[in-house]
């Protein structure tokens, strides 16, 4: 008899789609200064008390900061796991299904969303870290 490899969960490995909160709470940790918290009673993460993203109230989708140009482009390229309801449409941000957002992509939505809502010497100091590591 045959044995079967192990089916790696697609969040492990960069293939495939979907990532748990729990997955994408421990991706966003990797940034500094990202807390947890809770926003509207869901699970929610912070950056130095300013919001980046929450969990929604079914469980599978995560409302992040987003610009509107960078989201018109999400919506667009993947509407399996970008969408927005009508009371996100005036706030600069979108809807990721979990379940469908492929894992590479979460991980710049974080950033990205980071990047927008973290303080300016924050982000300063992460780039001049990442440039110290890279020569």
């Amino acid at each position: 008899m045959a044995t079967r490899s192990p089916r790696r969960h697609p969040a492990t490995t960069g293939r495939g789609r979907g990532v748990t909160w729990r997955q994408f709470c421990a991706l966003a940790a990797k940034l500094p200064g990202v807390e947890p918290g809770t926003c509207h009673g869901t699970p929610a993460l912070y950056v130095r008390k300013k919001f980046l993203c929450r969990l929604k109230e079914d469980g599978d989708s995560v409302a992040i900061k987003l610009d509107f140009a960078d989201r018109e482009v999400l919506l667009e390229a993947d509407p399996r796991a970008f969408y927005l309801t009508d009371h996100y449409r005036p706030w600069p941000a979108v809807l990721v299904r979990l379940g469908q957002v492929r894992p590479a992509v979460a991980v710049e939505l974080l950033e990205q969303a980071w990047r927008r809502t973290a303080p300016k010497s924050l982000v300063l100091a992460r780039a001049s870290l990442r440039a110290t590591r890279h020569r």
